[in-house]
Protein backbone atom coordinates (compact mmCIF):
# COMPACT_ATOMS: atom_id res chain seq x y z
CA UNK A 1 0.00 0.00 0.00
CA UNK A 2 1.52 3.45 -1.20
CA UNK A 3 1.87 6.24 1.19
CA UNK A 4 -1.03 7.79 -0.94
CA UNK A 5 -3.18 5.02 0.14
CA UNK A 6 -2.28 5.14 3.61
CA UNK A 7 -2.66 8.81 3.92
CA UNK A 8 -5.91 8.77 2.84
CA UNK A 9 -7.06 5.89 5.17
CA UNK A 10 -5.47 7.15 8.15
CA UNK A 11 -7.61 10.69 7.16
CA UNK A 12 -10.83 8.69 6.95
CA UNK A 13 -10.00 7.24 10.10
CA UNK A 14 -8.65 10.34 12.68
CA UNK A 15 -11.71 12.09 11.04
CA UNK A 16 -13.86 8.69 12.44
CA UNK A 17 -12.08 9.58 15.95
CA UNK A 18 -12.62 13.28 15.72
CA UNK A 19 -16.45 13.11 15.32
CA UNK A 20 -16.61 10.56 18.08
CA UNK A 21 -15.26 12.38 20.25
CA UNK A 22 -17.46 14.94 20.53
CA UNK A 23 -14.54 17.69 20.93
CA UNK A 24 -14.07 20.84 18.74
CA UNK A 25 -11.11 20.77 16.61
CA UNK A 26 -9.12 23.25 18.90
CA UNK A 27 -10.11 20.74 22.15
CA UNK A 28 -8.92 17.55 20.01
CA UNK A 29 -5.63 19.05 18.82
CA UNK A 30 -4.95 19.58 22.46
CA UNK A 31 -5.55 16.31 23.64
CA UNK A 32 -2.69 14.74 21.38
CA UNK A 33 -0.52 17.57 21.68
CA UNK A 34 -0.39 19.17 18.40
CA UNK A 35 -1.96 22.67 17.04
CA UNK A 36 -5.29 23.21 15.43
CA UNK A 37 -3.47 24.46 12.04
CA UNK A 38 -1.68 20.92 12.17
CA UNK A 39 -4.68 18.70 12.66
CA UNK A 40 -6.32 20.61 9.59
CA UNK A 41 -3.92 19.70 7.36
CA UNK A 42 -3.86 15.94 8.61
CA UNK A 43 -7.74 15.96 7.79
CA UNK A 44 -8.00 18.19 4.80
CA UNK A 45 -6.98 15.70 2.39
CA UNK A 46 -5.41 18.14 0.38
CA UNK A 47 -1.90 17.41 0.31
CA UNK A 48 -1.50 13.69 1.44
CA UNK A 49 0.12 13.34 5.12
CA UNK A 50 0.77 10.91 7.33
CA UNK A 51 1.46 12.09 11.54
CA UNK A 52 4.77 12.08 13.35
CA UNK A 53 4.99 9.19 15.40
CA UNK A 54 4.49 11.17 18.53
CA UNK A 55 0.98 11.99 17.09
CA UNK A 56 -0.01 9.03 15.91
CA UNK A 57 1.11 7.36 19.83
CA UNK A 58 -0.76 10.35 20.95
CA UNK A 59 -3.56 9.35 19.02
CA UNK A 60 -3.44 5.49 20.10
CA UNK A 61 -3.10 6.33 23.81
CA UNK A 62 -5.93 8.97 23.90
CA UNK A 63 -8.32 7.70 22.39
CA UNK A 64 -8.04 3.60 22.49
CA UNK A 65 -7.65 2.98 19.08
CA UNK A 66 -4.45 0.75 17.50
CA UNK A 67 -1.69 2.42 15.44
CA UNK A 68 -2.03 -0.32 12.89
CA UNK A 69 -5.96 0.40 12.41
CA UNK A 70 -5.31 3.90 12.16
CA UNK A 71 -2.59 3.40 8.88
CA UNK A 72 -4.98 0.75 7.38
CA UNK A 73 -3.01 -1.99 8.50
CA UNK A 74 -6.16 -3.97 10.34
CA UNK A 75 -9.16 -3.65 10.77
CA UNK A 76 -9.37 -4.11 14.61
CA UNK A 77 -9.74 -0.69 15.75
CA UNK A 78 -9.25 -0.97 19.82
CA UNK A 79 -6.06 -1.87 21.52
CA UNK A 80 -6.76 -4.91 24.01
CA UNK A 81 -4.28 -3.85 25.90
CA UNK A 82 -5.28 -0.48 26.05
CA UNK A 83 -8.62 -1.51 27.13
CA UNK A 84 -7.61 -3.69 30.00
CA UNK A 85 -5.09 -1.11 31.41
CA UNK A 86 -8.28 1.39 31.31
CA UNK A 87 -10.56 -1.00 33.49
CA UNK A 88 -9.72 -0.63 37.10
CA UNK A 89 -11.10 -2.25 40.44
CA UNK A 90 -11.79 0.02 43.55
CA UNK A 91 -13.20 -0.83 46.91
CA UNK A 92 -16.28 0.69 47.61
CA UNK A 93 -15.12 2.21 50.95
CA UNK A 94 -12.11 3.74 51.42
CA UNK A 95 -9.63 3.74 54.91
CA UNK A 96 -12.22 6.87 56.07
CA UNK A 97 -14.88 4.43 55.68
CA UNK A 98 -16.32 7.06 52.65
CA UNK A 99 -18.14 5.43 49.55
CA UNK A 100 -15.61 5.84 46.31
CA UNK A 101 -18.74 6.85 44.50
CA UNK A 102 -19.30 9.90 46.92
CA UNK A 103 -15.80 10.76 45.78
CA UNK A 104 -16.47 11.01 42.21
CA UNK A 105 -19.97 12.69 42.52
CA UNK A 106 -17.86 15.60 43.44
CA UNK A 107 -15.60 14.95 40.55
CA UNK A 108 -18.34 15.24 38.46
CA UNK A 109 -19.63 18.02 39.66
CA UNK A 110 -21.59 20.09 36.53
CA UNK A 111 -21.55 16.72 34.53
CA UNK A 112 -24.48 15.24 33.19
CA UNK A 113 -24.77 11.88 35.69
CA UNK A 114 -26.21 8.64 34.39
CA UNK A 115 -27.53 5.99 37.27
CA UNK A 116 -28.81 2.76 37.77
CA UNK A 117 -29.24 2.17 41.58
CA UNK A 118 -28.74 -1.57 42.90
CA UNK A 119 -31.70 -1.76 44.88
CA UNK A 120 -33.51 1.39 45.96
CA UNK A 121 -32.11 5.35 45.24
CA UNK A 122 -29.33 5.86 47.74
CA UNK A 123 -30.28 9.25 48.31
CA UNK A 124 -33.69 8.50 48.47
CA UNK A 125 -33.90 6.10 51.71
CA UNK A 126 -35.68 6.60 54.81
CA UNK A 127 -34.21 5.86 58.35
CA UNK A 128 -36.45 2.97 58.51
CA UNK A 129 -34.51 0.84 55.61
CA UNK A 130 -31.50 2.11 56.57
CA UNK A 131 -31.53 0.56 59.72
CA UNK A 132 -33.42 -2.51 58.01
CA UNK A 133 -30.42 -2.78 55.05
CA UNK A 134 -27.69 -2.34 58.31
CA UNK A 135 -29.54 -5.45 60.51
CA UNK A 136 -28.74 -3.76 63.70
CA UNK A 137 -25.46 -3.22 63.03
CA UNK A 138 -25.22 0.31 64.43
CA UNK A 139 -22.09 1.93 63.06
CA UNK A 140 -23.46 0.53 59.43
CA UNK A 141 -26.45 2.10 60.01
CA UNK A 142 -24.67 5.48 60.82
CA UNK A 143 -22.73 4.85 57.69
CA UNK A 144 -25.79 4.36 55.46
CA UNK A 145 -27.32 7.45 56.61
CA UNK A 146 -23.97 9.64 56.24
CA UNK A 147 -23.99 8.22 52.74
CA UNK A 148 -27.44 8.87 52.12
CA UNK A 149 -27.06 12.28 53.13
CA UNK A 150 -24.04 13.17 51.47
CA UNK A 151 -26.19 11.92 47.90
CA UNK A 152 -29.00 14.03 48.57
CA UNK A 153 -27.12 17.20 49.50
CA UNK A 154 -25.05 16.58 46.10
CA UNK A 155 -27.93 15.94 44.16
CA UNK A 156 -29.35 18.78 45.49
CA UNK A 157 -26.33 21.39 44.24
CA UNK A 158 -27.98 24.22 41.28
CA UNK A 159 -25.18 22.65 38.94
CA UNK A 160 -26.63 18.77 39.29
CA UNK A 161 -28.11 16.62 36.57
CA UNK A 162 -28.79 13.29 36.94
CA UNK A 163 -31.00 10.69 35.37
CA UNK A 164 -31.68 7.43 36.94
CA UNK A 165 -32.94 4.63 35.53
CA UNK A 166 -34.74 1.19 36.97
CA UNK A 167 -36.24 -1.81 36.47
CA UNK A 168 -40.42 -0.91 37.43
CA UNK A 169 -40.37 -4.42 39.58
CA UNK A 170 -37.50 -3.60 41.66
CA UNK A 171 -39.77 -0.87 43.13
CA UNK A 172 -42.79 -3.57 42.54
CA UNK A 173 -40.94 -5.98 45.14
CA UNK A 174 -40.23 -3.39 47.69
CA UNK A 175 -43.77 -2.54 47.58
CA UNK A 176 -44.94 -6.26 48.16
CA UNK A 177 -42.09 -6.61 50.85
CA UNK A 178 -40.63 -9.53 48.83
CA UNK A 179 -36.87 -10.69 48.28
CA UNK A 180 -34.50 -8.96 50.06
CA UNK A 181 -37.22 -6.50 51.44
CA UNK A 182 -39.37 -9.97 53.07
CA UNK A 183 -39.39 -8.71 56.92
CA UNK A 184 -39.83 -4.96 56.73
CA UNK A 185 -43.25 -3.67 57.97
CA UNK A 186 -46.23 -2.30 55.67
CA UNK A 187 -45.97 0.73 57.02
CA UNK A 188 -42.24 1.58 57.15
CA UNK A 189 -42.71 0.19 52.96
CA UNK A 190 -45.77 2.52 52.32
CA UNK A 191 -43.56 5.57 54.25
CA UNK A 192 -40.96 4.72 52.08
CA UNK A 193 -42.04 5.12 48.85
CA UNK A 194 -43.99 8.05 49.87
CA UNK A 195 -40.77 9.35 50.22
CA UNK A 196 -39.06 8.60 46.81
CA UNK A 197 -41.91 10.47 45.34
CA UNK A 198 -41.93 13.29 47.11
CA UNK A 199 -37.92 13.73 46.50
CA UNK A 200 -38.80 12.97 43.14
CA UNK A 201 -41.16 16.31 43.21
CA UNK A 202 -38.52 17.84 44.97
CA UNK A 203 -35.76 17.41 43.06
CA UNK A 204 -37.25 17.24 39.63
CA UNK A 205 -35.89 18.58 36.78
CA UNK A 206 -32.52 18.15 38.02
CA UNK A 207 -33.05 14.96 38.92
CA UNK A 208 -35.09 12.81 36.09
CA UNK A 209 -36.28 8.82 37.16
CA UNK A 210 -37.39 6.52 34.54
CA UNK A 211 -38.73 2.93 34.86
CA UNK A 212 -38.22 0.50 32.12
CA UNK A 213 -39.58 -2.85 32.09
CA UNK A 214 -37.19 -5.47 33.70
CA UNK A 215 -38.83 -8.23 31.62
CA UNK A 216 -37.50 -6.98 28.19
CA UNK A 217 -34.19 -4.86 29.19
CA UNK A 218 -31.58 -5.19 31.41
CA UNK A 219 -28.76 -2.73 33.05
CA UNK A 220 -26.26 -3.34 35.59
CA UNK A 221 -26.00 -1.24 38.63
CA UNK A 222 -23.60 1.55 37.48
CA UNK A 223 -23.22 5.12 37.36
CA UNK A 224 -21.49 7.00 34.35
CA UNK A 225 -20.05 10.40 35.12
CA UNK A 226 -20.08 12.52 31.98
CA UNK A 227 -17.82 10.86 29.71
CA UNK A 228 -15.02 11.19 32.29
CA UNK A 229 -15.76 7.79 34.05
CA UNK A 230 -17.94 4.89 35.10
CA UNK A 231 -18.45 2.67 37.66
CA UNK A 232 -20.04 -0.73 37.40
CA UNK A 233 -21.00 -1.71 41.05
CA UNK A 234 -20.17 -5.44 41.77
CA UNK A 235 -20.31 -5.54 45.61
CA UNK A 236 -17.41 -5.17 47.53
CA UNK A 237 -15.59 -3.14 44.54
CA UNK A 238 -16.57 -1.50 41.62
CA UNK A 239 -15.07 -1.72 38.22
CA UNK A 240 -13.90 1.80 36.99
CA UNK A 241 -13.84 2.54 33.79
CA UNK A 242 -11.86 5.16 31.86
CA UNK A 243 -12.01 4.02 28.56
CA UNK A 244 -13.77 6.84 26.72
CA UNK A 245 -15.50 4.19 23.87
CA UNK A 246 -16.44 1.90 26.48
CA UNK A 247 -17.69 4.64 28.66
CA UNK A 248 -20.01 6.13 25.35
CA UNK A 249 -21.04 2.68 24.81
CA UNK A 250 -22.69 2.25 28.26
CA UNK A 251 -24.24 5.94 27.80
CA UNK A 252 -25.81 4.61 25.27
CA UNK A 253 -27.15 1.91 26.27
CA UNK A 254 -28.51 3.93 29.12
CA UNK A 255 -29.87 6.25 27.11
CA UNK A 256 -31.72 3.17 24.92
CA UNK A 257 -33.18 2.34 28.58
CA UNK A 258 -34.54 5.77 28.55
CA UNK A 259 -36.33 5.62 25.24
CA UNK A 260 -37.73 2.47 26.15
CA UNK A 261 -39.21 3.47 29.57
CA UNK A 262 -42.56 2.46 30.76
CA UNK A 263 -42.57 5.41 33.23
CA UNK A 264 -41.07 8.73 31.99
CA UNK A 265 -39.74 11.10 34.07
CA UNK A 266 -42.62 13.55 34.93
CA UNK A 267 -44.44 10.65 35.53
CA UNK A 268 -42.63 8.85 37.83
CA UNK A 269 -43.50 10.52 41.26
CA UNK A 270 -47.46 9.54 40.68
CA UNK A 271 -46.36 6.04 39.88
CA UNK A 272 -44.54 5.33 42.83
CA UNK A 273 -47.26 7.47 44.83
CA UNK A 274 -50.03 4.41 43.55
CA UNK A 275 -47.38 1.21 44.64
CA UNK A 276 -48.34 2.42 48.25
CA UNK A 277 -51.64 0.44 48.11
CA UNK A 278 -49.18 -3.00 47.25
CA UNK A 279 -48.12 -2.67 50.77
CA UNK A 280 -51.49 -3.24 52.55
Amino acid sequence: MGKRQTAEIFRNRLTQVLAQSGLSQSAFAGEIAIDRSALSQLISGQNPRLPRAETLIALSARFQVATDWLLGLTDERGNAAQVLNAVETEQALDAENRTAMERWHHEATGQKVRYVPAWLPDLMRTPAVIAFQAASNDQERRRLQRQTDRRLHVSRLPESDIEMCMPLQTLDIFAQGTGNWTGLPARDRAAQLHHIADTLDDLYPAFRMYLFDGRKRFAPPMTIFGYQRAAVYTGETYLLIRSKPLIRDLAQGFDAHIRHAAVHAHEAAAWVRQLTVRTD
